[in-house]
């Protein structure tokens, strides 16, 4: 079966969309990569989803209106991508997060449940292309008590463990997040994927882009290469300051977003910067560096025990600087890019959500509960026909 997967991560830096031939059954499937793109959005678009994800007010029909924009976005990045290459059976659509609310609590209350806004509607996107398509992935692992997130660690376990290596795939989007992967033979049979987990690690690119935002007047939206913070050095005093947020100490499950690291942490971030009197260099060195140095402190504080390798993807592992940070860190543990054993790093997470859309359309649960906390394991997703 041809999928083609869609998703917008929280830097809104565009639609990354993957044509995906996906074969098996259940947990014993291949994936390959036919074709994949990142689309940009329109700029006007993306200002709009970005001053939504900061909580400007919206009506409601400024709301379906953003909705239907985002979906008419999507199904042109799938109709695209498929005028390219090759047609498609299905299209599995993750959509662009604007709200994410992680649980309240354990107490019995509407309110305790996590709450989560992808817009992009998947009736819309079905209509458009005229293919069933799978949206709504995060409601069903809601609804069960679960964080909503992250969804992939099942991919991961299924397309990235090693027969008996412990691994670690570590996602840089604007949000981090891991999955832990001990070896195949110690994950049970078919299935089980006994020992797997993940969450959310903290900020990856989404300080780190409006910083960039910031410092060069609007004219350029990320550090190429991490070359702008590799000029820099970073404040140590800052940086142990930072790492003293509440949420780098909380054990998982756990899951965020820009609702908690987004713009007016940025804020409070750029007041900080200011009072060291660092330069932008220093400013983005220290950013960076609270990207690696949180990631290194999940590690050591939540993981049974180190991986033998740490494999990275998403849009941050083309940034030079973060990795050889996080390499030197984690020295000796090898620190790779999953384009290097065989899955493409950027088109990653838009791989995951084909296999997602995969399993939703031949009724598979998907949701790990040892990662999100649901109660069960569900069939994640709502298919949509033309």
């Amino acid at each position: 079966m041809n999928v083609i997967g869609l998703i917008s991560g929280t830097s809104v830096d565009g639609i990354d969309a993957a044509l995906v031939e996906i074969k098996g059954s259940g947990f014993e499937i291949s994936a390959q990569l036919l074709a994949s793109e990142t689309y940009a959005y329109e700029p006007d678009l993306r200002q709009q989803i970005l001053a939504a994800s900061a909580g400007e007010p919206l009506s409601m029909a400024g709301f379906a209106q953003l909705d239907d924009a985002i979906a008419t976005a999507f199904a042109q990045a799938a109709q695209t991508l498929q005028a390219n290459t090759l047609s498609a059976d299905l299209i599995a659509s993750h959509g662009q997060t604007v709200f994410h609310r992680p649980p309240q609590g354990e107490q019995a209350t509407v309110q305790a449940l996590a709450y989560s806004v992808q817009l992009g509607r998947g009736a819309a996107i079905a209509h458009l292309t005229q293919l069933p398509t799978v949206s709504n992935f995060r409601s069903a692992d809601i609804a069960a008590g679960g964080q909503g997130a992250p969804l992939v660690s099942a991919i991961d376990a299924c397309l990235l463990s090693h027969p008996k290596h412990v691994r670690c795939v570590q996602n840089l989007g604007g949000i981090g997040n891991v999955t832990y992967l001990p070896s195949l033979q110690s994950q049970g049979v078919e299935g089980e994927m006994l020992g797997v987990f993940g969450w959310d690690t903290g900020p990856a690119n989404s300080l780190i882009d409006l910083a960039v935002h910031h410092f060069s007047q609007g004219q350029q939206h990320y550090d190429r290469d991490g070359l702008w913070a590799a000029q820099g050095t970073p404040c140590q005093p800052l940086l142990h300051q930072w790492l003293r947020h509440p949420y780098f100490h909380q054990p998982p499950p756990k899951s965020t977003g820009r609702e908690l690291f987004g713009w007016d942490y940025w804020q409070q971030c750029l007041i900080d910067l200011q009072a060291y009197a660092l330069s932008p260099a220093d400013s983005l060195a220290t950013l960076s560096q609270l990207t690696v140095m949180s990631i290194v402190q999940n590690y050591t504080d939540f993981l049974p025990q180190l991986p033998d390798e740490v494999l990275l993807c998403g849009g941050g592992s083309r940034n030079h600087y973060l990795r050889q940070q996080l390499q030197q860190c984690l020295a000796p543990i090898s620190v790779l890019t999953t384009d290097e054993v065989g899955l493409c790093a950027e088109a990653k997470e838009a791989i995951a959500f084909a296999v997602l859309g995969f399993w939703r359309y031949h009724g598979v649960p998907s949701n790990l509960p040892s990662v999100t906390g649901a109660r069960r394991r569900l069939v994640l997703g709502e298919l949509y026909r033309p």
